[in-house]
């Protein structure tokens, strides 16, 4: 027995029925049962009748029966990885116990614990360390709060956190995270048990096998799934074909080319979208002559010009290879229909079909008749899609170039995919660039693609314009998110810097009263923070 209670009628329920019925008429209309005429009729009835009621309410507690008592659950598995030093053991407790702070602004010079535990639990990770039993609750709990540390938290927590989610109904999104729910799956050395759970198991289960398989062995996956393709659902085939894009390669080609004539539109648009970014595929090589045929040279204006002239249809060849014939409201067919083609066709299609000249050269080409937005910007998709760099540069152009977008892209955030298919201290370069000549406000989107810590180019120019927002005289919190990324996302070497700004400057004629007060506190929070994720370091990688 367990004690588990298992209702039964309670005894003397009568006798309660009569308390509630005294207690709603009064005592002294009623007299409580279990309570003598002469104490109901005086001052101490009222008192009498909670009595007798408290002690019912025990006895109708009291009769419940124990149930039988469960199984005992299996013990968690052990986690083989090192413990953490003791150091970063308690710095885990102490980014868990923090909480954020509720209505205004951040003030003070304390650090934000809670904005620097992904960045944490990422060089815990790195390291190899497993997560101390004690902390398990606190970490799922987090993790629940924020699902952006999921994953993280996941790695971190490891079995342990699995088993400790089935007992805890407010955990089980640690379940549904998990691949295939927390399950073991069957590794490449178990070929019979993989085409069990692939053929049998839950739908989870078979995404998260088909993932792991791919990652280790494209072919593998590429043949699981096509032996069940034809007799899966419509919405199970895309999530599965979505599988493929981990390890893209042209043996992929002949089961996208299949998936083409699938039933399922948003399959047959998948299937389309995967072979556009395999420049060698024969869809990449039809969507390429087509576009080819919008898009020529004209020479007959006096400086060379691109003349576009868009399709009069989409026929259902089009359709096949993934072009969608409706636009969306606001847009003319025609425009929609190049657009697509152009992102679909593989970029080395317009060096040759344009003269010969580099991308940077046809950028800079003029457009005939109002087509250059629509072009570059299938081009800035192409160049996503097939994740050139060459494209990429010529499309973002000179961080110091006037234009808002660039040559082609049609805002921030197309330049931040552009950005995306650079180097890392390549993109660090072209962002550091952008903030010295266009200032902080328009480059939140853009640090946001940069590596962590931010390079010292980059880091540079970001300390160097908020000091000239702090020498202007405006309140600080027009950059409070630059600001925030900056205490995650500056190298903690950056301190030594911005020691200098922790004081408070003379105030100009112009400048908002308080202002250098508030800037003073924000630059004394950066170190702070900046200084402490230097000692997170060291007592992650201590011995």
């Amino acid at each position: 027995m367990n004690g588990t209670p298992v209702p039964t009628e309670a005894p003397g329920a009568g006798q309660w029925e009569e308390l509630v019925t005294a207690a709603l008429l009064g005592t002294t209309r009623r007299t409580p049962p279990g309570v003598s005429a002469g104490v109901s009729a005086g001052r101490d009835a009222p008192t009498a009748l909670l009595d007798a009621a408290a002690v019912e309410t025990v006895r109708r507690r009291a009769g419940l029966r124990p149930g039988r008592a469960a199984a005992r659950p299996e013990p968690a598995g052990r986690d083989p990885r090192p413990a953490l030093p003791p150091a970063a053991g308690r710095r885990l407790a102490m980014l868990l116990a923090d909480r954020p702070g509720t209505g205004g602004g951040r003030r003070g010079s304390a650090p934000d614990l809670m904005e620097l535990l992904p960045q944490w639990l990422a060089t815990a990770n790195e390291r190899g360390f497993a997560a101390p039993p004690q902390t398990l609750p606190a970490l799922l709990d987090a993790a629940r709060g924020r699902t952006d540390l999921r994953p993280a938290v996941l790695a971190f927590a490891g079995p342990r956190a699995l088993w400790l989610a089935r007992l805890n109904p407010d955990w089980r999104f640690a379940l549904r995270a998990a691949p295939g729910g927390g399950a073991v799956l069957p590794g490449p050395g178990e070929p019979d048990r993989m085409r069990t759970l692939w053929e049998e198991g839950l739908f989870a289960e078979r995404v998260a096998l088909l993932s792991a398989v791919r990652a280790q062995d494209a072919a593998t996956a590429r043949d699981l799934l096509a032996a069940t393709w034809p007799t899966e659902r419509a919405e199970d085939r895309l999530m599965f074909l979505d599988s493929l894009r981990t390890g893209l390669c042209a043996a992929d080609e002949p089961f996208l080319e299949q998936a083409l004539a699938d039933r399922s539109r948003n399959v047959r648009a998948t299937a389309a979208e995967l072979l556009s970014a395999l420049p060698g595929s024969a869809l990449a090589a039809r969507m390429g002559g087509r576009a080819g045929s919008c898009v020529a040279m004209d020479h007959t204006r006096g400086a060379p010009t691109i003349s576009v002239e868009a399709p009069h249809e989409c026929d259902p060849a089009m359709e096949r290879d993934g072009v969608v014939p409706k636009p969306p409201a606001g847009r003319g067919e025609r425009s929609w229909w190049l657009g697509q083609l152009v992102e679909a066709a593989p970029l080395a299609t317009w060096p040759d079909r344009l003269g010969g000249r580099t991308p940077e050269d046809i950028v800079a080409l003029p457009v005939a008749d109002d087509w250059q937005g629509e072009l570059h910007a299938a081009w800035c998709r192409a160049a996503v899609r097939q994740r050139d760099p060459a494209w990429s540069r010529a499309l973002l152009g000179a961080p110091a170039a006037p234009e808002a977008g660039g040559p082609g892209a049609v805002s921030l955030a197309e330049r931040a995919k552009l950005l995306g298919t650079l180097g890392q201290a390549e993109r660090a370069e072209w962002v550091a660039g952008f903030i010295a000549a266009h200032g902080l406000s328009e480059a939140f989107q853009l640090l946001g693609v940069c590596a962590v810590p931010w390079a010292e180019p980059l880091g540079r120019a970001v300390v160097d314009a908020l000091n000239i927002a702090r020498d202007a005289g405006s309140y600080p919190w027009s950059f409070s998110g630059v600001m925030g990324l900056a205490e995650r996302c500056l190298d903690p070497s950056e301190a030594v810097r911005l020691e200098a700004l922790t004081a408070v400057p003379d105030e100009g004629e112009n400048a908002a009263p308080g202002a250098g007060g508030y800037w003073a506190e924000s630059f004394q929070r950066l170190v702070t923070t900046l200084r402490l994720r230097a000692t997170m370091h060291q007592e992650l990688t201590e011995p």
